[in-house]
């Protein structure tokens, strides 16, 4: 492999972010706050004009004025097309396939594809998008395919993010990276990059096993999770207070049960265990069980409003009003994506219309629920369920004349 130093200042190093969604987007905005010339590429014609507008098209705390600085400085562009860059960086979305759960790369072979012309001579290429084991070396191998006279003089490798929603800015910064090239000389190279920015460790290790420590961070989480929200489910039948137990429990020195919930949402733990469970289903039992148990605490959260409901009219002759707080997947985001909350409102919808009320205080407007101003959701209700533990709904006090439903914890204290 060759030895292509990039300048010190950065100030001859263009890097290209291929997706400006919810970690394409601040990663670009770092890297081009710390010297690089940064160009940002979406297929979204209107997050490409936002960007370049300097408006956020996400909601993370301080990203907004770091976005309008370097974009007023020049260091960031974005554009429909990738531009040609000394560095490139796969940060596009990898769902999964409806309900057999098979993980899609079709938009990291696309995105690879775009960049496969521009590529030059020491370029290095990194995928940070959540990926199926071997995903790295499969598009090393349709680069070199396309491009044999590249075999052996560019760098590729695979570098997971681990950020938490609404503290994306200090974590892409603080925390550590594992970074797995298809060679060592690739890893040093991807390093040397992340350098530049990450004041977090920077571990070593190869493309393979890097794919995979991303999947089993965050499939270690849903099997914890799991845990806690099969144990809500038993304290129901028990008629035991779960928040209490598990603060009891807790002051155990070696046990730390984490927080149930109405399931489990985001693009990461929701999404990544498949990817285990769909190349390795015969020696991935358990985190296939837990996926399941955190599937269906959505469909047993439905269950209990739909008896809830039922047992208010059986006393009341009417039909109750439903209040639904939050539809983000976790606290004090705007991020909806494979949220159990929005499961379980469209369950209420269907149900319940226009009885129900749908709140969720990060987002102005959605496609299918006229939303609600938090307060006045739930001054009016007869039933409140609450989905999701947000800040502002801390600021209500405790209602003793209404049935609550709190999945979440928000009164738990």
């Amino acid at each position: 492999m060759i030895n292509y130093d990039w300048d010190i200042e950065t100030s001859l190093m263009k890097a290209c972010f291929l997706g400006l969604g919810y970690i394409g987007l601040p990663t670009a905005i770092i890297s081009a706050r710390n010297g690089i010339d940064v160009s940002g590429t979406d297929i979204d014609s209107d997050i490409v004009n936002k960007t370049n507008s300097g408006l956020l098209h996400i909601v993370e705390p301080e990203l907004d004025v770091i976005l309008k600085e370097v974009v007023s400085s020049g260091k960031l562009r974005a554009y429909t097309t990738p531009q040609p860059s000394d560095a490139y960086f796969i940060v596009v979305p990898t769902p999964f396939c409806g309900d057999t759960h098979e993980p899609d790369v079709s938009y990291v072979e696309a995105a690879t594809e775009s960049v496969i012309p521009l590529l030059k001579e020491g370029d290095l290429f990194v995928i940070e998008s959540t990926s199926p084991v071997g995903t790295t070396e499969r598009m090393r191998d349709r680069i070199f395919a396309a491009r044999p006279e590249l075999t052996g003089k560019i760098f590729i490798a695979y570098c997971p993010e681990r950020v938490l929603p609404g503290n994306i800015v200090s974590e892409l910064i603080n925390n550590d990276r594992v970074i797995g090239g298809i060679d060592s000389a690739s890893t040093e190279k991807a390093k040397e990059f992340y350098s530049l920015f990450v004041k977090g460790r920077l571990h070593s290790t190869d493309s393979r096993t890097a794919e995979m420590c991303k999947l089993t961070e965050n499939a270690s989480r849903d099997v914890q999770i799991a845990f806690a929200n099969e144990l809500s489910m038993i304290c129901e039948k028990a008629g035991i207070n779960v928040w209490e137990l598990i603060s009891l429990a807790n002051r155990h020195p070696r046990v730390n049960i984490l927080q149930p919930g109405c399931g489990v949402g985001g693009h990461c733990i929701a999404v990544d265990p498949y990817f285990i469970t769909s190349s390795y289903p015969e020696e991935s039992k358990l985190i296939a069980e837990a996926r399941a148990v955190n599937v269906n605490k959505a469909q047993w959260c439905i269950e209990r409003i739909r008896k809830s409901v039922e047992a208010y009219m059986a006393r009341n002759g009417r039909m109750p009003r439903i209040a639904v707080m939050g539809l983000a997947f976790k606290p004090d985001i705007d991020d909806l994506r494979e949220s159990p909350a929005v499961v379980i409102a469209s369950a209420v919808a269907d149900e319940f219309g226009n009885s129900a009320s749908f709140v969720e205080p990060n987002i102005e407007c959605h496609a299918r629920f006229a939303l609600t101003d938090y307060r006045k959701a739930y001054s009016e209700a007869d039933i409140v369920v609450f989905l999701v533990n947000h800040k502002e709904f801390h600021e209500l006090d405790f209602r003793s004349d209404v049935e609550t439903l709190d999945f979440c914890g928000t009164f738990k204290n």
